[in-house]
């Protein structure tokens, strides 16, 4: 059997190695119109920061290497332009000189890809884009040749968020521009304000809430009307699946704009198949498509593909999207749904932030961090969770994301045996602890109240009741709370107001003791979910 695939980095190079190991007979040939294949294009914005100095460590193979190994018929700068369906043939050209010829298949994988969007406006030509080796090569050569001393980042994405981060680290000065009036849409708006606090203490300007209108010689318009100096102008505004090649042959389009497959990855053609990120996956939370343009999700596909074609079953299930990113000396991850998603879809959930440390505070060098997770409160099943912080925030992310695939409810992390010791966690977790908290409010009717629901229970005729101490207090407070330190609030009872009552703290541990204590004293109390530090990075951003 003969089989043919389109597009030589993550999915279609995994397709290829993996059928190889399971039939050392099949002739496989992989077409890439670039230069390089099997590169780590995650990488890339590293390399032009100049963290990976070494631009080889990031090609892991070359077409010769391919064919000694795996002995595959690799060949670059060949363009695959066209499908004939129906003769199981594809019309092959040439990048240099434009010669065509055909080659037969009797299964085709298709791993186009995603490009990056570029918007039509004027002087865009100037913009660059980093999605590729040979991208990266034009960057290098840019910063050594004309050693330009300003750039605009235009959005404010991962790539985005690396790519900044890259250039202020070879001493640009760098604004970045983002239509959304926050980077990193994944993040809830109390989330991501960390974010911009370490953008900004790093120098890095930030312009939220505004569109790039025109690119200049040496600078760039914003629709508001402001100049930014740009001597370099990157885009990182997201990317497009390549379907071009598949809409021309005829196959089926999804409606997120993809390539629709079935969970063998088989298009609308038996003899045609399609992994990465030209195609659509499905959503595991609501079973719906979506576009999931991730390396762990595109190798995966990858590897199936190729045991489909040899005929084992395989499933792909859905998928949650998880996602880490490095901004300077801050880690941020995500998993499943936000906030403002679950919201806008009319999803059932209920909200926990905590402020832990990555690992036992006694021990030197804990981090802080700020971890979010949203669950549905009727079934307790796990619906999303974010991240931001220092060390440990990786491995709280992918034990919460393999919680999500493995069906446990939110109160079942209470049971995870994690490993401890004091200089990588602590006795409780802080996955443990999002358990505990679970469990509080779906056990013991414990009541919570959002940062944002705050103004509105306030204007209702709650009262605020902050059991920080005086000290705390005066260093900082939400407008119109009432001081009575948790310590001295069984004594001071008579001094609380009649009615309900909202107790804060600085994180929320402490206002869970005296909402406990209110309540069962007969008051109605309700803890703000998260305490002080989560209303302040809501209320204070920007």
């Amino acid at each position: 059997m003969k089989t043919v695939i389109v597009g030589a980095v993550a999915g279609g190079m995994s397709a290829a190695t993996r059928l190889r190991r399971l039939d050392p007979t099949a002739q496989i040939v992989v077409f890439e119109r670039g230069e390089h294949v099997s590169y780590a294009n995650c990488g890339l914005p590293y390399h032009v920061g100049g963290v990976i100095a070494d631009r080889g460590s990031l090609l892991l193979h070359t077409p010769d290497s391919l064919r000694a190994r795996f002995d595959l018929d690799v060949r670059v700068r060949a363009e695959v332009v066209a499908v004939d369906r129906a003769r199981q043939v594809v019309l092959v050209r040439e990048v240099a000189g434009g010669a065509e010829y055909e080659e037969r298949y009797d299964r085709l994988v298709l791993s186009p890809g995603a490009a990056p969007f570029v918007p039509d406006l004027p002087g865009i030509e100037r913009a660059m884009t980093l999605r590729s080796v040979t991208d990266a090569d034009r960057f290098t050569a840019l910063l050594a040749e004309r050693q330009p001393r300003t750039a605009v980042v235009v959005g404010g994405g991962f790539i985005g968020l690396e790519t900044a981060e890259n250039l202020h680290l070879r001493g640009l000065a760098v604004s970045l521009v983002e239509l959304d009036r926050q980077v990193l849409a994944p993040l809830d708006p109390e989330m991501v304000a960390a974010v911009h606090t370490e953008l900004r203490r790093h120098g890095v300007a930030l312009h939220l809430g505004t569109a790039l209108t025109k690119v200049l010689p040496d600078a760039v318009e914003l629709a508001d009307g402001r100049l930014l100096a740009a001597d370099l102008v990157v885009l990182a505004i997201g990317v497009r699946p390549e379907v071009g090649l598949a809409r021309a042959a005829g196959l089926t389009i999804g409606p997120r704009g993809g390539i629709a497959v079935d969970d063998t990855m088989r298009t609308s053609d038996r003899h045609i198949y399609a992994v990465g990120d030209a195609v659509e996956k499905t959503d595991r939370l609501s079973g719906e498509t979506a576009l999931i343009p991730l390396a762990n999700t595109a190798n995966r596909q990858g590897r199936l593909v190729a045991d489909a074609i040899a005929g084992r079953p395989v499933h792909l299930d859905g998928r949650l999207g998880t996602a880490i990113v490095q901004i300077f000396d801050l880690t941020v991850a995500v998993t499943g749904w936000n906030e403002k998603r679950l919201r806008a879809a009319g999803r059932t959930y209920q909200a926990i932030h905590t402020h832990p440390a990555s690992h036992a505070g006694y021990y030197p060098g804990a981090e802080p961090m700020s971890l979010k997770l949203l669950f549905d409160p009727g079934n307790g099943r796990i619906l999303g969770a974010q991240a931001v912080g220092g060390a440990g925030v990786d491995k709280r992310i992918d034990v919460l994301a393999t919680a999500m695939r493995a069906g446990l409810t939110a109160d079942e992390l209470a049971d995870l045996e994690l490993a401890y010791a004091p200089a990588f966690s602590s006795a409780k977790d802080p996955v443990n602890m999002l358990g505990y908290i679970v469990d509080n409010l779906l056990t013991d009717a414990q009541r919570t109240v959002q940062w944002h629901e705050l103004d509105a229970a306030v204007t209702a005729g709650a009262t605020l009741i902050d059991v920080r101490t005086a000290a705390e207090h005066a260093a900082g407070h939400i407008p119109g709370s009432l001081n009575l330190p948790l310590d001295e609030l069984r004594a001071r009872m008579d001094e609380l107001p009649a009615g309900d009552l909202i107790v804060y703290c600085q994180v929320g541990q402490r206002g869970h003791t005296a909402t406990a204590l209110l309540n069962g004293l007969n008051r109605r109390a309700a803890n703000l979910d998260g305490g002080y530090r989560t209303w302040h990075a809501a209320t204070t951003d920007g």
